[in-house]
């Protein structure tokens, strides 16, 4: 892997098979080594904005159902 400059700042591609999920991560020094740590997102819609789309269709649930009026206790 070569290391190369982007402006002022030292750069490193990551091959695919390394690819982080998420946009960020953090960085740090271990001795001589570089870890980079990705961000995990807490929380419901962190969770949620992640997901990727469905490609079924929700089927309409509200087409089976009784009218309230109809509905004999």
């Amino acid at each position: 892997m070569r290391l190369f400059r982007n402006g002022r700042n030292q750069a490193v591609r990551i091959p695919r098979e390394f690819e982080l999920d998420g946009d960020e991560a953090l960085m740090a020094r271990d001795g001589d080594r570089l870890v980079i740590t990705p961000i995990r997102r807490k929380g419901l819609l962190a969770t949620l904005a992640r997901l990727s789309p469905l490609d079924e269709s929700i089927p309409d649930i509200d087409e089976n159902l009784q009218d309230p009026d109809d509905v004999t206790l």
